[in-house]
Formats: C-alpha cells, structure tokens, sequence
C-alpha cells in the first residue's frame, strides 16, 4: 500500500483596515476561497491536483490563524495561491504564511507557541484581570482535535 505524505501550511489573516474586531471565518469558507484562487491561478489542473486531501483544519476568529491540509506535491499550488488571495467572503484581506509542517501535531505546536507570543504581547496594554482571562481565552482557544497534541 502506497502512503501518501501531506503537507500542513498555517498562515495568518490580516483585515485590510487593520480591524481588532474578530473576523467570521468558517473552514468552508476558507477551503472554498483558496480553491478559486488556485483554480485562478493554474486552472482545471491546479484544482484538481489539490482536490484531492485539501481541507481546512483549524481557524480562529479571533487571532485570524487558519491551518489547511493537502497532499505532498501539490502543496506547491497552494505555497502560491495563499498570499495571492485578497478577499474572503467580501471583506479586503492578506494572507501571510507562517509555517509548512510535515505534521499536524508539529503544527498545532507552532500554532500554540505562535498565539501564546502574541498573548504576551497584548496582555499589558489590559488593564483588569477579567480583560486578561478574556483574552487568554479567546487566544488559547483549542480546537477538539488540537487539545490531543496541548
């Protein structure tokens, strides 16, 4: 039996105005927005060299991280395709990547160290105890199958 190798690439979402406010972002919606874009780029074969095993994993609203997963070879049609993308779901966006991992739990473990810098970085400017429990929270939030590798 023949083991396919997959490729995990975490990026980060920037609002175009520069927006704090958390930004409703759905891995249906991301999934669908870089399937277009690669479609856009490369045409029926880019889309159909990454159809197969792309999904988006892991998104949060409020630190605009997202994870998606695609098959070793054709993660090259994504490296290219995520930072083009400059709108989802109406709403003026760039898109920075972070890291390409081997592994999901590598990932996850980027990911975490990744939200807990960015914690340290906002939790002066908070002034009372609830405001920083309120933060952490938001910014630590795991997804079920990411609490398995925390």
């Amino acid at each position: 039996m023949v083991r396919f190798k997959n490729r995990y690439i975490a990026f980060e979402i920037t609002l175009g105005n520069k927006s704090e406010k958390p930004f409703p972002l759905k891995t249906t919606t991301l999934h669908f927005t870089i399937q277009r874009k690669v479609e856009q780029l490369y045409g029926e074969f880019g889309d159909a060299a990454i159809k197969a095993g792309f999904t988006a994993k892991y998104c949060n609203a409020h630190t605009r991280i997202a994870l998606v997963k695609t098959r070793h070879g054709p993660h090259t049609f994504l490296l290219t395709a995520i930072p083009a993308i400059n709108d989802i779901a109406g709403r003026l966006v760039s898109v920075k990547i972070l890291y390409v991992g081997a592994t999901l739990k590598h990932c996850f473990l980027f990911i975490k160290r990744y939200q807990h810098k960015k914690l340290e970085e906002t939790w002066n400017t908070l002034k009372t105890e609830t405001e920083r429990r309120n933060m952490e929270n938001a910014l630590m939030t795991l997804t079920p199958a990411m609490k398995d590798f925390a």
